[in-house]
């Protein structure tokens, strides 16, 4: 999604969710927990959107190197197949978004998850000003990649452009190096853009989640690990005690056979209105 408000002020975000570990239904963590993904398609807590109704997404891992994806444009709470795809499907490694769009057409295209080769992406954030910056962003993306860009939203140029820095080979890195060039990009000249970068990004087998903010506050991230299960989320969508929020500028880092870990992920910035790193600490969820 992009940023259509002033600078000054709020900005309608998406929610997601990201699952790695034993293979399971969709439907434990979509579907029917009582802050489910479909109810904050109505109503999140910890957005300023009034709700995520421009369509909604599901990316996962089965018998194929290729994630399957199914996105639609209705509401999350009005489509009558979700329910019934989250209480079939079944997945070690799955993705669901809802979309609050704030610029950018409601099409399929425009939905989250993104998918090119065996990575599957999704996105809670914007690039400032995105229409007067959106050809130096695609500008990142190499001629190989550029057939797959199918929408027009910064989340999927961006996604593209960590693929061509060399997302197969270390995904860190080539996440790092995008986010630097749009650093330098809301940074230029006199403009302080803000950049907000809350993703997720997986490759059927390894999971990785980004909380980075420039120029502004970071959108929310938690992670919650037991028993091999890795779960990242925009907001809670239980009561429990368990959620650790992921601080600002980390990175999370959830391989296979491997416990999560949280890395500080910077960047070289250069303003004083940058969110500042906190300490991990645990949550409880209020409703």
């Amino acid at each position: 999604m992009h940023l259509k408000n002033n600078p000054s002020t709020g900005t309608c975000m998406c929610r997601w969710i990201a699952y790695r570990g034993e293979t399971t239904s969709f439907e434990p963590y979509v579907t029917e927990p009582e802050h489910s993904l479909i109810a904050q398609s109505i109503r999140s807590l910890q957005s300023t959107a009034g709700s995520n109704g421009d369509g909604f997404g599901l990316g996962w891992y089965g018998e194929h190197p290729e994630p399957g994806l199914y996105r639609e444009t209705r509401p999350a709470w009005s489509d009558e197949n979700l329910r019934y795809l989250c209480r079939h499907l079944r997945s070690h490694l799955f993705f669901a978004h809802v979309r609050a769009a704030t610029g950018t057409a409601v099409t399929r295209q425009n939905c989250h998850p993104f998918a090119c080769g065996q990575w599957m992406f999704m996105h809670n954030g914007f690039v400032g000003s995105w229409n007067r910056l959106r050809r130096k962003v695609e500008a990142l993306i190499p001629d190989a990649y550029y057939p797959s860009r199918l929408g027009t939203t910064d989340s999927e140029a961006v996604f593209l452009a960590i693929m061509g820095a060399g997302l197969d080979n270390d995904p860190l890195r080539a996440t790092q190096a995008v986010l630097q060039s749009l650093v330098g990009l809301v940074n230029e000249g006199q403009l302080r853009e803000r950049l907000r970068f809350t993703s997720a990004i997986a490759n059927g087998r390894d999971l990785y989640a980004f909380r980075v903010a420039v120029n502004d506050a970071a959108n929310t991230l938690y992670f919650r690990e037991a028993g091999g299960q890795v779960v990242v989320v925009s907001e809670p969508f239980d009561k429990e005690s368990d959620w650790t929020e992921v601080p600002p500028n980390h990175a999370l880092i959830a391989r296979a056979s491997e416990s999560a870990k949280i890395v500080p992920f910077d960047l070289a910035i250069s303003s004083g209105a940058d969110a500042e790193p906190a300490p991990v600490r645990r949550i409880i969820s209020r409703r």
